[in-house]
């Protein structure tokens, strides 16, 4: 019998490569479709620079890293995105699941988890984004009651992108 599935943060001891592979992995369909998404190639050290700049978690199962998502506070003044430079909204971002383990509620696991930090930090929002064309992706978000926000062209991608927020409920 399997252990139940465990969210964590990003321990010390955890592999930033085997992470970087399992997005390789989670994001290789959207690459195969022509997203240029920066985890389907991105370096161990991009990865590691990447979630420097926020928390990241993982989802276990038996001691297994399945999943990931990393959060961010924001205001990012630093974004080409009106929304990211709003105060008050964090985002999420580098959700990937092992292809094996897709579909099984690990992907909304894990955004529940950065809605709960993102309470826990006070936060009124939390925002995504993700490639126009990969409608199963925005359709995910939907039903979890992420709203169209507007749309990015991120330098270098060669998809225009969807910015997607969910009002949150913060506890008084």
């Amino acid at each position: 019998m399997s252990d139940p599935m465990v969210i964590r943060e990003l321990a010390t001891g955890d592999s930033i490569e085997h992470l970087t592979e399992l997005l390789h992995r989670a994001f290789a369909p959207l690459g195969r479709r022509g997203m240029n998404y920066s985890a389907v190639d991105q370096s161990s050290s991009e990865t590691a620079r990447r979630i420097s700049t926020g928390l990241c978690a993982v989802a276990t199962i038996d001691g297994t890293i399945v999943g990931t998502v990393m959060v961010e506070g924001g205001p990012d003044l630093t974004s080409d995105s009106a929304y990211y430079r709003l105060s008050g909204v964090a985002s999420a971002h580098q959700l990937g699941v092992e292809p094996s383990h897709q579909r099984r509620g690990i992907g909304s696991a894990l955004m529940r988890w950065a809605e709960s930090w993102a309470v826990r930090s006070g936060y009124a929002e939390i925002a995504v984004d993700t490639a126009e064309p990969a409608t199963e992706l925005i359709s995910f978000y939907t039903r979890m009651g992420y709203r169209h926000i507007e749309y990015a062209q991120w330098y270098g991608k060669r998809y225009r992108s969807v910015i997607l927020s969910k009002p949150l409920k913060n506890e008084p």
